[in-house]
């Protein structure tokens, strides 16, 4: 990081993981790498909501790495 102003993002803190999953409507075949990631569960499934209304998916990375 080149500006000592920001603090590094702590990734343990950011256990929600939002997919576009363009593959639920066939524009893609391998797997859709993670678009965002997020605290709050609510506020990543809202920002599925905005971007994409009937194909994103929002995993609990902390659920799926046990």
């Amino acid at each position: 990081m080149s500006d000592t102003r920001l603090a590094p993002p702590d990734l343990a803190a950011f256990r929600y993981a939002v997919y576009a999953c363009s593959s639920k409507i066939d524009l893609s075949t391998p797997p859709d790498p993670a678009v965002a990631l997020f605290e709050h569960r609510l506020i990543a499934e809202s920002f599925g909501r905005l971007m994409w209304p009937r194909t994103f998916e929002v995993v609990d990375l902390m659920v799926s790495a046990l």
